[in-house]
């Protein structure tokens, strides 16, 4: 065995030992979001028996040319499970050019629980973060929840979000779950409706059941107004401003709780440039906020969530090269331009991680009656190219932010105009 052949050997066992760290911490994260899928009905339960006082509470969306979904929105927010008396859903225009301020006002004018709040001339366009901050500063009530534009909840999907964030005292925000409503569109969207399912099973939901952690999404989720108004609200310069907002929860001494029985529906990217550009946003924000953070882990108050973010790093970085070297490896050993000749049963190791892979996602997706043959195929599928797109999307987001050194702006998810084929679950 040459030198090089050593080496490449070497790595090759890095890889495969890191990556199978992972899947394994992945199984563990299953495993208990199976638990909490199991406690979590049984919760349902209760919350549907139970009645409880329920604070007054602002709904705040986001709205920046939105005309296409907006009037969906509006309408699931009205046929809401919650006092009338007690719920204001207040849309924020952010100096839109189509008809998003005029359908907005028709239903203010319909019923009094909606209200639009106009962000001034020359101090909109600037993101998400810069929006809800404008629309919470004329914001009383106790509780504020927060939705995209293209976002038609279950009409007991704040009710029990509420509920929830009242019964506990050590809690600051409450998130649910969100669904894909185009999921059948085609291949990407079932493959995004894969991931963001299994996504919640496991990293929500395991790690909420494990560490008492969970991750602010972008919609779906309530907090207490005096805490977000204490944090001084959300930090315009993130592009992932849920993530970070997230952090800021715990080190100020709450928990964020996750309840996957709050459910809204919410449009998924169906061409794949949207989607690699949304990711990379992502990516980006993410970046971000392990670079705003980084120095901090040691002082964090909350040991386990500074666990959790040096997890993250290893998702983002050590994860990432892992997968990079070992693609990298099959490859070269595929055109015969490098031999391994490490003993070991690697071949049964690199099968056993798919089956592992398939059995983890299958196990999630079942907890909303996904499990089928086909979405098995699909997930198999999956694990050869939309997991590998990631590589491309981690460089892309890299290159961006370190070569380029773009500046971090909110680039907005093209909206689509929803038929009759795009209901909820069928």
């Amino acid at each position: 065995m040459t030198a090089i052949e050593v080496d490449l050997s070497f790595l090759f066992v890095i890889a495969v030992i890191l990556i199978w760290f992972m899947i394994a911490y992945q199984f563990v994260l299953t495993v208990f979001g199976y638990i909490n899928f199991i406690k979590s009905m049984k919760e349902k339960k209760l919350a549907d028996a139970d009645d409880c006082d329920y604070p007054t509470c602002s709904i705040l969306i986001p709205a920046h040319n939105e005309e296409v979904v907006i009037a969906n929105t509006i309408e699931a927010m009205l046929k809401l499970n919650y006092p009338k008396d007690k719920l204001e859903i207040v849309v924020i225009n952010d100096g839109s050019t189509d008809r998003t301020k005029e359908i907005i006002l028709e239903y203010s004018r319909q019923d009094s629980r909606v209200r639009l709040f106009d962000i001034p001339k020359g101090e909109g366009g600037k993101g998400k973060s810069r929006t809800l901050n404008l629309g919470i500063k004329g914001i009383d009530s106790e509780v504020v929840a927060i939705y995209d534009a293209d976002n038609t909840p279950e009409p007991d999907a704040l009710r029990y979000l509420i509920a929830a964030l009242v019964k506990d005292k050590r809690l600051g925000a409450v998130l649910g779950k969100f669904r894909t409503v185009n999921k059948k569109k085609n291949l990407l969207t079932r493959f995004i409706n894969i991931e963001t399912l299994s996504f919640q099973s496991m990293l929500q939901a395991g790690r909420w059941q494990m560490n008492k952690i969970a991750t602010l999404p972008g919609t779906n989720y309530v907090m207490w107004t005096e805490l977000i108004k204490k944090l001084k609200g959300w930090d315009e310069n993130a592009l992932t401003e849920d993530s970070e907002l997230s952090i800021r929860i715990y080190e100020e001494g709450f928990l964020i709780k996750f309840i996957p029985y709050a459910i809204t529906y919410e449009q998924e990217p169906e061409k794949w440039q949207v989607f690699i550009k949304q990711r990379t946003r992502w990516v980006r924000g993410n970046f971000y906020v392990i670079t705003k953070f980084f120095k901090e882990i040691p002082k964090f108050r909350h040991k386990t969530l500074a666990i959790d973010m040096l997890y993250t790093l290893s998702l983002y970085y050590i994860f990432f090269a892992a997968i990079l070297i070992s693609d990298f490896l099959f490859i070269i050993s595929a055109f015969n331009l490098v031999s391994m000749t490490l003993p070991g049963p690697y071949t049964i190791v690199w099968v056993m991680a798919i089956i592992l892979f398939i059995f983890e996602i299958t196990l999630a997706i079942s907890y909303d009656n996904e499990e089928s043959i086909l979405n098995g195929f699909i997930t198999l599928l999956m694990y050869f190219t939309y997991c590998q797109l990631w590589i491309y999307i981690v460089f892309r987001a890299a290159y961006i932010d370190f070569i380029k050194k773009e500046k971090r702006t909110w680039d907005k998810t093209i909206r689509f105009q929803q038929t009759s084929t795009d209901k909820r679950q069928e």
